[in-house]
């Protein structure tokens, strides 16, 4: 079973019934640039060796998570026990309000968004990179709460930080597009590349939501290869995955 250390745990006033983790680089037997706990099976490692680190995190659950299809949408899966996740649609975010059912979303500079009311009623998690952060994927998992947005917490978990993220002039633009004000997120690095703040980009479409109590957010991945992996640093790197999910009451 994995150790507490090889893994991170939301700092957020959640009740007790809702319970979420994220895991790091560490506690699995993936080897090379996957080691050690990788969670994908996309990426090009060994397949056994990643059931290996899946089941090792199933422990710590209590059922497995429903793996999405992450395409960087928007699309929000609605899981329950009957839930086939064989035949799921594409999905960058999931929301439940059954007990046992892990959420899960899988990462690697991309930012994790964890969601719960404060009435631990259901729990949601979304996959937020730029072009689906842009396009609504936080929104969209909000809407599909079934409670008012003043009642919900969002954890923002660790990502590519505001040093280490530049992106071009087409990236800012996308934004301005929807919401002026996310020029405070860009700051000019050089000719026609911009430095983008993707954890400010995420409260500002949460609290435009309607989302008040936001949490977490600033843990680079880029920036801590010993803990995290990171696509933006190596390309060839492992998964890690945010997860969160409701205990019987």
């Amino acid at each position: 079973m994995l150790a507490d250390g090889d893994l991170l745990f939301p700092d957020w006033p959640a009740a007790s019934r809702v319970r979420a983790l994220f895991t790091t680089r560490h506690g699995g037997v993936s080897i090379g640039p996957y080691a050690s706990l990788n969670l994908g099976l996309h990426v090009g490692d060994d397949a056994v060796a990643v059931a290996e680190n899946r089941r090792r995190v199933w422990q710590r659950l209590p059922a497995q998570p429903c793996w999405l299809n992450q395409v960087h949408g928007t699309n929000v899966a609605r899981i329950n026990a009957a839930t086939d996740y064989r035949n799921l649609a594409p999905a960058d975010a999931a929301v439940t309000d059954a007990s046992g059912i892990p959420c899960a979303v899988m990462v690697a500079d991309c930012l994790p968004v964890l969601f719960c009311d404060h009435a631990a009623s259901f729990v949601g998690a979304a996959h937020a990179g730029w072009r689906g952060l842009a396009e609504g994927v936080l929104e969209r998992t909000v809407a599909a709460l079934p409670v008012a947005p003043r009642q919900v917490m969002a954890w923002l978990g660790p990502a590519i930080g505001p040093a280490a993220f530049e992106v071009g002039e087409e990236v800012v633009e996308h934004f301005l597009r929807h919401d002026p004000a996310a020029a405070g997120a860009f700051v000019p690095h050089r000719p026609g590349k911009h430095l983008a703040d993707i954890f400010e980009l995420a409260r500002q479409r949460l609290r435009a939501a309607g989302i008040v109590d936001i949490f977490g957010g600033g843990e680079c991945t880029v920036s801590n290869p010993e803990r995290y992996f990171s696509y933006r640093r190596d390309r060839h790197c492992g998964r890690m995955a945010a997860m969160i999910w409701l205990e019987d009451r």
